[in-house]
């Protein structure tokens, strides 16, 4: 049976009440990851939006699945999502929800496997819950709190812990492009980057904390949409995410802007 909480219940933060929230949206976020997959294959309505990017009728598909459901579950707590307009003027927001119904979607109307469907629950300003399904790999990720994050993939639930499993002596990390922008450079250098490989979704939150790869760095841009649900998971699994200065990151910013941000599997790379 699901659990509807409101907004006082989950702020008291007993991680009972949120896993039951997170737990009720596997189902949903599973079943939204099957239709946008139908939906792509049946071929794709797109559109160019105002801020020049696509969106197609998989993404608002999508999000009326996340959304609708949210407000099931949890009536009373702002939904700020990317394809909506709603919430989208406050910035005194503390407690809401931040959907990104498909993050990269020029991955996904392109045919490609990367593209992942997000939702990330802020308290207080803190991405503390999340949920991220990779459709197209299968592979469905979530937390619900500290040292409580999992993958679910071929039936098999499987706990995250960030343990390295990059070969030793590497530090392998993610990289939204493939060509590196000074300062970004010059992080890697710090770091003791060994190999970068492009990955554009929120997925590569995912893949730190599976210890699949050991770190990310990127400069100011995208959106708090993009991010939330990500940080969530790779924190709750041991995982490090700060901007270049080693400041947390909080959310209910001016725009929804995000900073510069470096996510590290662990202090020792």
């Amino acid at each position: 049976m699901q659990t509807i909480l409101n907004l006082k219940e989950l702020i008291i933060m007993d991680e009972s009440k949120i896993k039951s929230v997170i737990e009720d949206l596997i189902g949903p976020f599973l079943m939204a990851g099957e239709l946008c997959i139908k939906l792509r294959e049946k071929g794709l309505n797109k559109e160019i939006k105002s801020d020049n990017t696509p969106v197609s009728n998989g993404d608002l598909e999508v999000n009326k699945i996340i959304t609708t459901k949210l407000l099931e579950l949890t009536p009373d707590i702002p939904i700020v999502s990317e394809e909506s307009s709603h919430n989208k003027s406050n910035n005194n927001l503390k407690n809401f929800w931040l959907v990104d119904p498909i993050d990269g979607t020029y991955d996904y109307i392109n045919d490609g496997e990367e593209f992942t469907i997000n939702a990330g629950l802020i308290l207080n300003g803190k991405a503390i819950a999340g949920l991220i399904n990779v459709p197209a790999k299968k592979r469905m990720f979530y937390s619900y709190g500290k040292d409580q994050s999992y993958e679910f993939t071929s039936n098999k639930t499987i706990k995250l812990d960030c343990r390295k499993i990059t070969p030793k002596g590497s530090i392998k990390v993610v990289s939204y492009s493939n060509k590196l922008k000074p300062e970004i450079e010059k992080i890697h250098k710090d770091l003791g980057v060994t190999e970068y490989i492009r990955m554009k979704s929120s997925l590569k939150f995912c893949v730190i904390a599976t210890g699949e790869f050991d770190g990310y760095v990127a400069e100011p841009r995208a959106c708090e949409w993009d991010i939330a649900a990500g940080h969530a998971i790779l924190e709750n699994a041991g995982g490090i995410v700060t901007d270049f200065n080693g400041n947390e990151i909080l959310y209910g910013k001016k725009d929804f802007k995000n900073p510069s941000i470096i996510l590290k599997r662990s202090y020792n790379l």
